[in-house]
């Protein structure tokens, strides 16, 4: 993350004095940093270079500033609350995500308020209830990344956010997320290398914008190896393991089935085996299939899946960070630029792939 580090200043040693009555301003001045540099170093909010941290540092112990001292001025951690919607139908992302906002929360010294939010015509209504109960920010997981009635209660009463995994996150909030659209390319010429043409896409729910992108980069992978898309092998799901059974139901009950599934998470992916061990049919021996996110249902099914790692605590954890950052920054007066952290995705092989059946 970009620092806003000023010149350090060079002073002779001579000059350099304690004083007991210093200021965060006289820390910002002898380490040669911005005022957020030092509320990063002092708070832990956010990633800062060792040598800009041990200068923060060297500062403090200098001018005998008390770090204590620097919460109050800062409008201490301890002051601000934050509000995390949930409404996810996979438990086992929810899980890896709430893992990731109490870890940071803690690091942080935030006070972290979890509310579910999975009515559609009640969800403005409870993010003004917390806007008008004093939350500072808030952090809006999937699908409610791509709720625009959230972001229009968030944006009128300026309450910064920050969404995550959303695909297309809109401008005046910050983000976080992955390249889905890549992630989803690179399974499918995975699935391509090892003999399959016949691929069987279950897609996601149709509301979250991650969805199109992942069925985007399969289509995509699929025009480069010179095969066209079959609308009958793409079929969607909901994100959840019961719209997985029957996806995989209508695709493998098919006259001529697929050789390969890909779907759009794990949830779906594991339900997707368990239609295929109730017909006979063996992972991977006879049916190869993939999944999305490495939640922790991807190691729980037999056989273990093989996924597109999606790193959801550390996306929260990135959230959690930022939006600490955006509401200090804005408390102390500074200009507030939205900023989008794209995370780094992998392709995590276990043992439901496997080449064409013969």
């Amino acid at each position: 993350m970009a620092e806003d580090i000023a010149a350090p200043r060079i002073r002779p040693r001579t000059s350099r004095r304690s004083r007991a009555g210093a200021t965060i301003a006289d820390v910002a001045s002898e380490a040669g940093v911005s005022l957020m540099t030092v509320s990063r170093v002092m708070n832990g909010t956010a990633k800062v270079r060792d040598e800009t941290r041990e200068r923060v540092e060297a500062a403090i112990k200098a001018l005998n500033y008390s770090p204590s001292a620097a919460a109050r001025n800062l409008a201490a951690a301890s002051e601000i609350r934050i509000g995390l919607l949930y409404s996810n139908p996979s438990a086992g992302y929810l899980n890896e995500f709430l893992v990731g906002s109490l870890d940071q929360a803690n690091r942080s010294n935030v006070q972290l308020v979890v509310q579910l939010c999975d009515v559609e015509e009640t969800r403005a209504g409870i993010v003004q209830r917390l806007v008008e109960d004093g939350v500072d920010g808030m952090i809006l997981p999937p699908p409610l990344c791509d709720a625009a009635e959230i972001h229009e209660v968030l944006r009128e009463a300026e309450v910064p956010a920050v969404v995550v995994a959303s695909g297309r996150p809109p401008a005046f909030f910050s983000s976080v997320n992955i390249d889905d659209r890549a992630a989803a390319a690179a399974m499918t010429r995975h699935l391509l290398a090892l003999g399959h043409r016949r691929i069987g896409f279950i897609a996601g729910n149709p509301d979250q914008t991650a969805s199109a992108l992942r069925l985007q980069g399969f289509r995509e992978a699929l025009g480069e190896a010179g095969l066209a898309a079959d609308p009958a092998l793409e079929v969607e799901g909901l994100f959840t393991y019961r719209s997985g059974i029957t996806a995989a139901q209508a695709l493998l009950g098919r006259a001529e089935r697929p050789s390969a599934i890909f779907a759009s998470n794990d949830d779906m992916a594991a339900a997707a085996i368990s239609v295929a061990h109730r017909m006979g049919l063996a992972v991977p021996r006879d049916l190869t299939v993939v999944g999305f996110d490495d939640a922790p249902q991807a190691t729980t099914t037999w056989p273990e899946l093989t996924t597109i790692r999606q790193p959801i605590a550390d996306m929260s954890r990135a959230a959690m960070g930022q939006l600490v950052e955006d509401i200090r920054t804005r408390r102390a007066g500074g200009p507030f630029t939205p900023t989008n952290m794209q995370m780094a995705y992998e392709l995590v092989r276990r043992e439901s792939d496997g080449t064409l059946p013969s």
